[in-house]
């Protein structure tokens, strides 16, 4: 199970339990629900706050909501374990999935994202005509997208620029002056300054864009050495952290997409990029190493993150070069 079929899992065990009697006929079933990653400090990989979502309509108290929803909950397939904590969360372990499974979702996504094959149209924007709420319109809009909403509906309340800050454009180029309006949510002021230009790994824009790069460059000087990327297993433990954040873009999408939050795409691909810089050298032969299953599995692995990346930044409205 993915991360994202989980989110769908939570409104099939809501309803059944409905149509079951396990919880009031009365109680609301959502069309979609929350399943993010635990904060630090949490219990298990994931959670939701969906009983409280239901609780009210029902009438019944969000952990008596939740221990029902666990019990169903514990006998899907994929789902190694179901907790309830505090007032009713549900908190989520699911079973291990190989890192073929995890590329190829991640793949298959990132192929069905706008502009990347032929799509259902522009989607319907009622932004106004201030920059920045164009740029967040634009990205919003994007993200609903690839959950297969075409109206945004209401655009988001947004922050506009400083008046000091009007020629960002033209200062920092468009797509730094774009980064910087979408990595704060829309309510909050965006802050231009000189790191927007900084060409070293101090910088978020820079590494985000750097670690594209060096995916398409990984892939360039494998070909050199002989080889390319095969979708088979990377070694177990092997660039977990890179897995993880795979395994998690779906997820981050429709969280995104739910709260109309472009922020939360940033994030993400901070974190993608992060661990996929630190997993680069791991990638190609060292010395007189020979090329290996091992080298030609992380190639693909870093390869599906490179076309991630450009995928997400494609989304924000942000070119994703070749090299840097």
């Amino acid at each position: 199970m993915t991360p994202a079929d989980l989110t769908r899992t939570v409104v099939h065990a809501v309803r059944c339990a409905v149509e079951d009697g396990e919880l009031p006929a009365r109680a609301a079933v959502p069309e979609r629900v929350v399943v993010e990653r635990t904060r630090p400090g949490g219990v298990g990989e994931y959670a939701t706050p969906v009983a409280f979502q239901v609780a009210k309509a029902a009438g019944r108290p969000p952990g008596e909501v939740a221990r029902v929803l666990a019990g169903r909950l514990g006998a899907e397939a994929g789902i190694a374990r179901v907790e309830v904590t505090g007032a009713g969360f549900l908190n989520f372990v699911l079973e291990e999935r190989s890192s073929v499974d995890v590329v190829r979702d991640a793949l298959r996504l990132v192929g069905d994202f706008p502009g990347r094959s032929p799509g259902p149209g522009p989607v319907r924007l009622a932004s106004a005509g201030e920059l920045r709420a164009r740029v967040v319109g634009r990205a919003v809009g994007l993200i609903l997208l690839t959950q297969g909403i075409r109206d945004a509906g209401p655009p988001p309340k947004v922050a506009p620029v400083a008046r000091r800050d009007g020629d960002v454009v033209a200062r920092f180029g468009g797509d730094a002056a774009v980064w910087a309006m979408l990595c704060v949510p829309a309510h909050e002021t965006p802050s231009f300054s000189g790191s927007l230009l900084v060409q070293d790994e101090s910088s978020e824009f820079f590494r985000v864009r750097y670690a594209h790069a060096c995916a398409v460059g990984l892939v360039r000087n494998a070909r050199l050495l002989g080889f390319g990327p095969e979708l088979v297993p990377v070694p177990p433990g092997d660039g977990a952290p890179l897995v993880r954040a795979l395994a998690d873009h779906p997820l981050v999408l429709e969280a995104a997409a739910h709260h109309r939050a472009p922020e939360r795409l940033v994030r993400h691909l901070v974190e993608l990029a992060d661990a996929l810089l630190d997993f680069q050298y791991r990638v190609l032969p060292k010395g007189d190493e020979k090329p290996s299953a091992a080298h030609r599995a992380r190639l693909a692995l870093a390869e599906a993150a490179g076309t991630v990346l450009a995928g997400g930044l494609a989304l924000l409205g942000i070119h994703a070069p070749d090299c840097l």
